[in-house]
């Protein structure tokens, strides 16, 4: 009984791995979850850290262009 079941998963894995190529003969690429080499959680402190710069130039641009003035204590 086990026998016959080893035999016909064989032969049933054979087939679709003619399929799994797709018509253009190509293997599938599998994705690995990451983008530019980084892990999500290392994408996020990018964006966190490029956020803050933005703000802290676009601060400073204020102040030099004379539209937000500091309080002088």
């Amino acid at each position: 009984m086990l026998d016959d079941l080893r035999s016909s998963a064989t032969y049933q894995d054979d087939e679709p791995e003619e399929e799994a190529q797709g018509s253009a003969g190509r293997p599938r690429r599998i994705r690995s979850g990451r983008f530019l080499g980084m892990t999500p959680v290392q994408r996020f402190v990018v964006a966190l850290l490029l956020l803050m710069v933005v703000c802290l130039f676009g601060s400073f641009a204020l102040i030099i262009s004379g539209a937000v003035s500091l309080p002088v204590f």
